[in-house]
Parts: structure tokens; sequence; C-alpha cells
């Protein structure tokens, strides 16, 4: 595995609107390189956690509800709504009655239908939710709040990385660009960048850490959190490529963007419970 410069910026290009360019060039380094994806994860969760550290200095005291909503719409702006596109085909797959070709076909339709629109609904709400509890987390340590944001990202991240190693689009289109360009020898480039982000939570790395560990509880100054974010987002993941199997005859692009999504949202609320209960 070689993490090229143009296959970060393929990455960041494709999963966020950071205006990096983009070149031909820099869509094929990046389709053959899977772990760019969890790689590019790092950044884009510091840049969506900027509400929420952005509340904590502010003179007054925002409500976490409103922060959990400003979160939730700056995510949105950094990333791109290209991935709830999926969550939306998805949704409305999961509703119909029919064999794999009648959902593809659904799938395929631009109209948003009763399932499609639970599914957003409910994507939406699950990151506003969390970024509500976050932003209480926020009030007693910023950095653990951000570490969290951080993980589910790159969470996030390597749950789609996982289904573009071991899938097999159904089909010829965004599905088949990545998934026939890596295989499951891939993954271990994907676990070799994901791995460092459970070094955000370990005391040693940090000089707050241990102060933060003595009165706050439940403080990321722990794997434990850490690894229970990516844990929930790899079950994510592997649900989504069980249905995606059984119901669909593969991994398509509307399922990476819906993996993307849904990983983040459990990730997301595994670690502030985690948070809480350690």
């Amino acid at each position: 595995m070689v993490l090229t410069v143009a296959a970060l910026r393929g990455a960041l290009g494709f999963l966020s609107r950071i205006p990096v360019g983009g070149s031909e060039t820099d869509w094929e380094a990046f389709r053959r390189t899977p772990a760019a994806m969890p790689a590019v994860g790092y950044p884009i969760g510091a840049l969506v956690a900027l509400p929420v550290a952005a509340a904590t200095l502010l003179p007054v005291r925002v409500p976490s509800l409103t922060v959990g909503i400003a979160f939730a719409a700056w995510l949105y702006l950094v990333t791109g709504i290209t991935h709830l596109d999926g969550v939306a085909d998805l949704g409305d797959a999961a509703v119909v009655h029919g064999d794999a070709d009648r959902r593809r076909e659904v799938m395929k339709d631009s109209a948003l239908g009763v399932g499609g629109t639970v599914a957003l609904a409910l994507v939406v709400v699950g990151l506003v939710t969390a970024g509500t509890v976050i932003a209480d987390l926020a009030r007693l340590s910023v950095v653990d709040a951000v570490l969290l944001v951080v993980a589910a990202e790159v969470g996030a991240k390597a749950a789609t990385a996982t289904l573009v190693c071991v899938g097999d689009a159904p089909h010829e289109g965004l599905g088949s660009a990545l998934t026939e360009a890596s295989g499951p020898r891939a993954l271990a480039g994907v676990a070799l960048v994901t791995a460092p982000v459970l070094l955000l939570g370990w005391p040693a790395v940090r000089p707050d850490a241990v102060a933060s560990v003595a009165v706050l509880p439940g403080s990321v100054g722990s794997v434990a959190p850490i690894a229970v974010v990516l844990t929930a987002a790899g079950v994510a993941a592997a649900l989504a490529f069980a249905w995606a199997r059984s119901r669909l005859g593969g991994v398509s692009g509307d399922v990476l963007g819906a993996t993307n999504e849904l990983a983040r949202v459990a990730g997301l609320h595994a670690g502030v419970i985690a948070w809480t209960l350690s």
C-alpha cells in the first residue's frame, strides 16, 4: 500500500466538498487505494467537529440542541449530501416487494418514497441527537468531544473502505469502479491507516489526559470508547454488506454511500454511550 498525494486528493474530492482540485489522475489513484478513505477521515473529522469546539468558546452558553443542529448542518456543508442519496435509495429499496432486480430498479428512480424519507429522517435525527450529547461532553472536555467526532469519521470511512475491499458490484457504475480495483488484500492497508486513531485516546500521548481521567467520568483518555466507536462502525458495515448481498446482489455505489452515513451515526452514538458508562 502506498498512500500518494494524488490518492488523498481524490479521496478528499470524493468524500468532501473541500476544494482540493481533483483530476482524472487523482480519481484513478483514489479508487485503487481504499486506505485513502480512512486516511482523510482524520482531517475531515477535525473539520466537522468545529461547531462543537466553537460553542465552548462563546461567551454565552449555547443550548445543546442548537449545537446538535449546527453540527449536522455543518457536517453536510463539509461532506456534501451525495452519500445521503444512497441512504434514501436504500430506504426505498428496503420497503419494496420483489426480487433484487426490482429493488435495484426502485433505487434508480429519482422519486423519493416513504422508505427513503424515513431513512433520511433517522440519519439526520441521529446526527442531531449525537451532536447534542457531544455538546454536553464538550463542556466537560472539548478534547474528548473532538476526539470522538474524529474517531467516528475515521471509523465510517474505514467501514466504507472495507466494503470496497470485500464487495462485488451487481452492475456497472460507481460501485464497480471502486470494488473492481481492489480486493481483500487491500484490507491490510485500511487497517494500518485506521489503527492510529486508537492512539488518540491513549493517555501517554495527551498531556491533558492524566488530569482529565482523574476528574471526568468516562474520559476518552482511554482507548476503550474509541475502540467502541470503531466496533460500532464495523457492525454497521457488516449489516449493510449482508443486506446488500442478499437483497441487491452486491455492493453498489448507493450501498457505499449509505454505509458511510450509517456507520458514522452508529459510531457517534456508541462513542457517547461508552464515554458515559466508562
